[in-house]
């Protein structure tokens, strides 16, 4: 029995690291798609950093990323012109990839 709950054991910590190591990813990848709402903003600096913060905490509302995304289309509604959802997933996407990369 010992070898069957050393499998087990290895599996749950496994399954805690994919786990871990995929929120790193989101989050890093909700910053940087934060960052860039920013600049879309105009806003730089502190208040660029604050703006992605809150796009990380965003992620956290539920599960998926359309709390993001909508938080992303509620906030760029303002700009001329508007980005749409598809802009956002697209961006969102080259996010994630560069988060993996890092």
């Amino acid at each position: 029995m010992s070898g069957f709950s050393d499998r087990e054991r290895g599996q749950e910590e496994k399954f805690a690291r994919e786990q871990d190591q995929t929120f790193r990813i989101h989050a890093r990848r909700d910053k940087l798609l934060g960052l860039w709402i920013a600049d879309q903003m105009g806003l730089s600096g502190e208040q660029a950093d604050a703006y992605a913060l809150t796009l990380v905490k965003a992620d956290m509302r539920e599960p998926g990323d359309d709390d993001v995304i909508q938080q992303a289309l509620a906030d760029l509604s303002e700009n001329d012109p508007p980005a749409d959802e598809t802009e956002v997933r697209s961006q969102m996407a080259k996010f994630e990839a560069q988060a993996r990369a890092e």
